[in-house]
C-alpha cells in the first residue's frame, strides 16, 4: 500500500468535516432522552456500521468504468438507465434536505448568538437598535420576519459563493475549518466534565424502552456519522491518484470512522451527562443545536462563545460536503430526464438552472424555520440508510464485478441495520 500522504490527510479531514455538522449538534438531543447506557450501546453499533457501509458505497462508485463518472453514472451502468433515474432521485432526496436543515441550523445559531452573546457587548444605542429586531415567542427571542429573511439571505449566499470555487479549494476550506473544529469540540467536551451528573449512570431503562430508544435514535445516529455525500467525489479522486485505490480508500475511510467515533461520541457522552432529559427536550423545542443551548444556559465565557463557534464550524464544513452530493444528484436527475426525452442535455444550462433553484429553495426553508430534527428523523436519516446501507449491498450481490467484495456476515449486518433505520419512520408516524 502507498505511504500516507497529505492528500490522504486532506480527505480524512474533508470526510470528517462532511459528517460533523448538524448531526453531532442534534444527536445528544435525540440520544440523551434514554439516558447514558443506550448511548454506550450506540458506540458499539456505529463504528462497524459507518466504516463498512461507506466502504461499500465507495466500491460501488470506484468499480464503475472510468475515473470521472460519479454515483449516478455508476447506478446507470449497474442497474440500467430507468432504474438509475429512481436511484438519482433517491440520492438527491437523501442529501438535499440536509442542506436545507443546515440553512435552518446556521440561521438559528446566528440568531441565538446575536441576541444572547453579542448584544451585551454592543454600545447601548446599537444594542437597542438590534433588540428591536427581536420578538418574544414560546421558543424564546427570535428575529422579526424581515430581519430573519435578511440573515438567511446573507448566510446562504456566502455558502453558495464558496461553492463556486474548485473542488480542491473547497476541500482545503473544509480542512481549515476542521482543525479548529476538532480542537474546540474536544476542549468543549472536556470543559463540560465538571457539569456531569453521574446519578444518571444508575438510571437504566427497562429492556423494551432501552431497545426502542436505540432503535429510534438510529436515523440521527446514522446522520451524525454520515459522510456519503462526499464519497462519490472522494472515490473518484482516490481512483485518479492511486493504482491500488480500493486499499487506499479503505484505509482513509477506516481512519475517518475511527476519528468520528472518538470525537463525536465523547461529545455526546459529555452532553448527555451534563443536561437533563427535560433540558434536552427544551433544546429540541427551540430548534437550536445543543451547543447553543449550553451557551444560553451556562454563565461562562468559554461556553458562551465557544459553543456557537463550534456550531458554525461544524455546520459550515458539513454543508460543503453535502452540497457536493446534492448538486451531483440534481444534475444527474435532470440529465437523465432530458436523455429520456430523446434530447441531448445542455450541461451548462442544467448546472445554472439546478443551482439557482436549489439556492431559492434553501432561502425559503431557512426563512420558514422547520424542525431540524424532523428533517433528520423523518426524511434525511431513512433515505440515507437506503442509499448507504441497502443499495451497495444489493449491488454486491447482483452485479458481477462487485461480487468479489461479498462477505455475508458483514453485509447482513449492514443490510439489517439499514432496514431498521428506514422503518423508524413508520413508528414515528
Amino acid at each position: 500500500m502507498n505511504k500516507w500522504t497529505s492528500f490522504d490527510t486532506r480527505w480524512v479531514l474533508s470526510l470528517f468535516g462532511t459528517a460533523v455538522g448538524a448531526g453531532i449538534l442534534y444527536l445528544p438531543i435525540r440520544a440523551g432522552g434514554g439516558g447514558f447506557w443506550p448511548v454506550v450501546v450506540m458506540c458499539f453499533l456505529i463504528f462497524p456500521l459507518v466504516f463498512l457501509s461507506h466502504r461499500a458505497l465507495s466500491r460501488f462508485v470506484a468499480q464503475a468504468n472510468g475515473s470521472e463518472k460519479d454515483i449516478t453514472h455508476a447506478a446507470e451502468e449497474y442497474f440500467g438507465f430507468k432504474t438509475s433515474i429512481f436511484i438519482s432521485i433517491l440520492y438527491f432526496f437523501a442529501i438535499f434536505p440536509i442542506c436545507l436543515a443546515y440553512c435552518v441550523g446556521i440561521t438559528n445559531t446566528f440568531e441565538s448568538f446575536i441576541y444572547h452573546q453579542l448584544l451585551p457587548l454592543l454600545d447601548t444605542n446599537f444594542a437597542n437598535f438590534i433588540n428591536q429586531a427581536y420578538i418574544s415567542t414560546d421558543k424564546g427571542m427570535v428575529l422579526l420576519p424581515f430581519y430573519r429573511a435578511l440573515l438567511v439571505f446573507i448566510l446562504v449566499s456566502i455558502f453558495m459563493l464558496i461553492m463556486l470555487f474548485s473542488e480542491e479549494f473547497i476541500t482545503k476550506v473544509c480542512e481549515w475549518l476542521v482543525y479548529p473544529l476538532c480542537f474546540v469540540l474536544f476542549v468543549f467536551s472536556l470543559y463540560l466534565i465538571p457539569q456531569w451528573n453521574l446519578s444518571s449512570l444508575v438510571n437504566v431503562p427497562n429492556f423494551k424502552d432501552f431497545i426502542i430508544v436505540v432503535w429510534l435514535t438510529l436515523p440521527v445516529l446514522v446522520f451524525a456519522f454520515n459522510h456519503s455525500p462526499a464519497i462519490s467525489t472522494f472515490s473518484l479522486s482516490v481512483k485518479r491518484k492511486y493504482d491500488d485505490y480500493d486499499k487506499k480508500s479503505s484505509q482513509i475511510l477506516f481512519n475517518t470512522s475511527a476519528m468520528l467515533l472518538v470525537f463525536v461520541m465523547f461529545f455526546v457522552f459529555s452532553s448527555v451527562l451534563s443536561l437533563s432529559p427535560q433540558e434536552l427536550q427544551m433544546a429540541r423545542v427551540q430548534n437550536i443545536p445543543v451547543l447553543s443551548y449550553f451557551a444560553n444556559k451556562l454563565d461562562n465565557a468559554f461556553i458562551s462563545y465557544g459553543g456557537p463557534l463550534v456550531a458554525f464550524l461544524a455546520i459550515s464544513s458539513s454543508f460543503f460536503g453535502h452540497y457536493f452530493g446534492a448538486r451531483e444528484g440534481a444534475y444527474g436527475i435532470v440529465r437523465k430526464c432530458v436523455k429520456l426525452s430523446g434530447k441531448n442535455p445542455n450541461l451548462k444550462f442544467i448546472s445554472i438552472s439546478c443551482t439557482s433553484l436549489m439556492y431559492v429553495i434553501m432561502l425559503l426553508v431557512g426563512y420558514y424555520n422547520p424542525s431540524v430534527l424532523g428533517f433528520i428523523e423523518n426524511l434525511g436519516g431513512p433515505i440515507i440508510a437506503a442509499i448507504l446501507f441497502l443499495m451497495p449491498i444489493i449491488a454486491i450481490y447482483s452485479v458481477s464485478k462487485l461480487k468479489k467484495f461479498q462477505n455475508k456476515a458483514l453485509d447482513g449486518f449492514v443490510f439489517i441495520m439499514g432496514i431498521l433505520t428506514i422503518v423508524t419512520v413508520i413508528y414515528v408516524f
